[in-house]
């Protein structure tokens, strides 16, 4: 593999990260089409790198690629997105209760020490080191639920909603409400206490689908359907009048916060 390769994966990686969170904040709207030489332009590359983040960001839905015809956003619904959220958390609280169980002295450690690492970035109100380092948090969990099956498919799962996760992180009070979650689910895991670790990753996932509904509400870009991929692309936000008069009904309306099971947040 020549580093010419792995520089152009690093760069591709880089755009969808940046294309991604365009398209979770609203920035890129539904319909909105990607056109390669444009973005080549803007990110000053060449198109190698804009079409490998497209096709990426396409396995992962947030993009519809159209043979001969291009590509477009497809931002998933909000019942997608909640879908996605309740698999993720189901997943990751196999792996944490597997963990629970399986994890050898040194992971455990390890595990403490990623975890007071995120305090110290909680003290110091740093999200994007906060983001990272929660990703070497959550795939601890995963390494030390001691089954390769199950961490590839999760992996897969949080790809798809890493996104979506990392938008949470532009509150920085969420910084330290998430590292209060991933305490409970630490000091579960230590105990050797399954059902415990469980419990709190289950509401620890769920939480930050509900944090993202937050965010996607206040920021107007809650997608009630699926964006077909003939649409037109006339439609100036993913959250129209309708949209916003039924979320002022009910706030439970959007999916998100009904997303959580009774009595999860007492975990």
């Amino acid at each position: 593999m020549s580093s010419t390769d792995t520089g152009r994966r690093t760069l591709a990686e880089e755009l969808r990260l940046q294309l991604a969170d365009e398209i979770v904040r609203g920035a890129l709207q539904p319909g909105t089409a990607l056109d390669e030489s444009e973005l080549a332009r803007r990110f000053n590359v060449s198109r190698t790198p804009v079409r490998e983040a497209i096709r990426q960001l396409a396995a992962s839905g947030l993009v519809d690629s159209r043979p001969h015809r291009g590509a477009v956003v497809a931002r998933p619904s909000d019942a997608q997105v909640v879908g996605m959220f309740e698999v993720m958390a189901e997943l990751e609280a196999l792996c944490a209760g597997f963990a629970a169980e399986r994890m050898t002295g040194t992971e455990r450690r390890a595990l403490e020490s990623v975890h007071e690492g995120l305090g110290a970035l909680v003290r110091l109100g740093d999200p994007q080191r906060f983001h990272e380092a929660n990703e070497v948090f959550h795939g601890a969990v995963y390494a030390g639920a001691h089954n390769a099956y199950l961490t590839e498919i999760t992996l897969a799962t949080r790809a798809r909603l890493q996104p979506f996760r990392r938008a949470q992180f532009r509150n920085l009070g969420r910084l330290a409400k998430s590292h209060g979650e991933h305490d409970r689910v630490v000091q579960a895991i230590l105990r050797g206490d399954r059902d415990g670790a469980v419990r709190a990753m289950q509401a620890h996932i769920m939480t930050v689908c509900e944090e993202y509904g937050v965010y996607a509400d206040t920021r107007g870009v809650l997608t009630p359907e699926p964006v077909s991929p003939g649409h037109s692309g006339t439609r100036a936000t993913a959250r129209g009048p309708g949209i916003q008069n039924h979320a002022r009904s009910s706030p439970l309306d959007s999916g998100f916060a009904a997303a959580r099971r009774p009595g999860m947040r007492e975990s």
